[in-house]
């Protein structure tokens, strides 16, 4: 019966973990306002950061002079964050280790915008930007709020006007 017990609730455990990383995933977590879990943050915000960088790498060799500057710019900020929170991991205030890679849908959004060339390169390049700044205004900011973890939340919050000018500067973007 002890077993039981202890399998019952050791399933329930991770079931509720499931359902909090689920919530967050299926966008239910941003649709109420709620932070998301510290794993999640910090695998979302890794993704995104090396999506960016990415993408922006990419933007470098094909775009304008002021797309370029902002690719530029987002290479050099991008990088920045992901050095920060590798320092909140290597010093152990956040005991979880960064996403190694993009997700599945960002490598697709990649692959997408390497066989894009000119205008529509731009245009995509730009789209992604403003789609990668709203997801990320909105999980640094919702995790500055409520985060669990004092130091990954005083970060978000030091990092999110940041964000949010990057953000502006993407919409600002020309066509």
């Amino acid at each position: 019966m002890k077993t039981i017990t202890l399998m019952a609730a050791a399933l329930l455990a991770a079931t509720s973990a499931f359902a909090q990383s689920a919530a967050e995933k299926s966008g239910i977590n941003s649709l109420v306002g709620a932070a998301p879990k510290t794993d999640d943050f910090v695998k979302e915000v890794s993704m995104s950061d090396i999506f960016e960088i990415e993408t922006s790498k990419l933007a470098v060799e094909r775009t304008d002079a002021g797309t370029k500057a902002f690719a530029q710019q987002m290479v050099q900020d991008h990088q920045k964050t992901t050095g920060e929170l590798k320092q909140l991991v290597d010093s152990g205030k956040v005991k979880v280790s960064p996403a190694a890679a993009m997700s599945d849908d960002q490598n697709e959004a990649l692959d997408e915008l390497k066989a894009l060339q000119g205008a529509e390169f731009k245009k995509q390049y730009r789209d992604d930007q403003i789609e990668a700044h709203e997801d990320a205004v909105d999980i640094f900011g919702r995790y500055a709020e409520n985060g669990e973890n004092a130091a990954l939340k005083a970060w978000a919050a030091q990092t999110l006007p940041a964000l949010q000018h990057h953000l502006e500067m993407a919409k600002a973007l020309a066509d």
